[in-house]
């Protein structure tokens, strides 16, 4: 079967209750269900959380929540992949076997439907071993600079100081969305990042780091944006 997880803990430090709180107009980790749902794709969809009101909010958007996350796998060191092993263990000892399986994360509320079959079809296409959603910097990363304990400037990348941007090699950055892997690849512990992978890229636009306040009013600005632009297009009223 294809499996949906998506991983929501309770202990969100920076912005608190952050999964659930509410995103232009519904709980933030709706979106990311909504999403996996419209997709078409999954045989379950699952939200891990040690949390009991984020499996409500999660269950009432359309979500299961088969087991509660082992408090093991719910502090602020556990990474999504144990997250992910851990469910796709679960199901499989429960006689499910996983074929595929796609780590959403819930706080993705620019995730589309569409990325998320791009990924499937790209994943089944290839033969890798992952697929997932990434964008390319806006500015040459070769060109960047750093401050040294002094304050004062200097090159990152001291090689392309005198580079055209032109000239430089575009370079990505993990769209933080979704990731697509075969079960076995998961519970391999193989490396996203590396050559087992490829990417769906994303517009810049649609890819947000919610972590702060600040953070949070300019994803729902431009999620409104959005949301507007594409009512325009459709011919429906906001």
């Amino acid at each position: 079967m294809k499996l949906c997880v998506i991983p929501a803990r309770g202990g969100s430090k920076r912005i608190p209750r952050k999964n659930i709180r509410m995103f232009a107009g519904r709980p933030m980790l709706a979106h990311s269900i909504q999403a996996a749902r419209a997709s078409g794709l999954f045989d379950r969809i699952v939200v891990s959380t040690d949390d009991e009101q984020i499996a409500a909010v999660a269950e009432a958007h359309g979500a299961e929540i088969p087991f509660l996350r082992p408090r093991a796998l719910a502090d602020d060191y556990t990474g999504t992949d144990a997250v992910v092993r851990h469910a796709i263990a679960w199901f499989q000892a429960d006689g499910q076997p996983v074929s595929h399986t796609c780590c959403v994360y819930a706080t993705a509320p620019f995730l589309r439907a569409g990325d998320i079959r791009a990924g499937y079809e790209k994943l089944i296409a290839s033969g890798k071993s992952f697929v997932f959603a990434a964008t390319r910097y806006v500015f040459p990363i070769q060109r960047s600079i750093r401050l040294n304990e002094r304050g004062e400037v200097e090159a990152l990348f001291p090689e392309h100081l005198f580079s055209r941007s032109q000239d430089l090699p575009p370079a990505y950055h993990d769209a933080g969305q979704f990731y697509w892997g075969t079960a076995q690849a998961y519970l391999d512990e193989e490396v996203i990042f590396s050559p087992a992978s490829l990417i769906v890229e994303l517009p810049h636009y649609r890819v947000r780091d919610i972590d702060t306040e600040d953070d949070w009013e300019e994803a729902e600005l431009m999620y409104r944006l959005l949301q507007d632009r594409e009512n325009r297009r459709t011919g429906e009223q906001p």
